[in-house]
């Protein structure tokens, strides 16, 4: 069975505002890093963007997959299992429902466990993460549109 290591951040400078996610993917000699900007977004829409652009970048499905973050928000909507009850209530009153019900088709593809470890305390991959995040959310050009933020509807 394929074990995969993801690593990912994400960062909005105002918040919202300019932002952008960086993600890390290792499995054996693998190693293959990922980000992209948006010109207005959140934090935790970044976080969560992160998470999905990972899960959607793996090729085959059926394999073990841990998710290392710093996002409490989305570390915890998994593994407390709140999400699925808020897919149940249709995520009525919840922010980023569009990007949790991309993350929801993607989830059962996978054998995914999250991991919370400490933003900004020296974990190595975590930095890194870190540094494409906010790269992509400080690029002077190329930023993307984050549609579900920017319409008002998921937010």
């Amino acid at each position: 069975m394929t074990r995969v290591d993801v690593f990912t951040d994400g960062s909005a400078r105002g918040n919202p505002g300019p932002g952008g996610y960086g993600v890390l993917l290792k499995s054996g000699s693998l190693y293959k890093e990922l980000s992209a900007g948006y010109r207005n977004t959140t934090n935790n829409r970044m976080e969560l963007l992160a998470v999905i652009v990972a899960l959607e970048t793996l090729k085959m499905q059926g394999m073990h997959v841990t998710i290392h973050t710093d996002s409490k928000y989305v570390c915890e909507a998994v593994e407390k299992r709140w999400v699925f009850g808020w897919q149940q209530k249709e995520f009525k009153g919840k922010k980023n429902a569009d990007l949790w019900r991309r993350f929801l088709q993607l989830y059962p593809t996978q054998k995914i466990i999250f991991k919370w470890i400490k933003g900004h305390a020296g974990h190595k991959e975590n930095e890194r993460c870190d540094q494409l995040a906010t790269q992509a959310a400080d690029a002077s050009a190329g930023h993307l549109i984050d549609d579900g933020f920017e319409s008002g509807l998921y937010n």
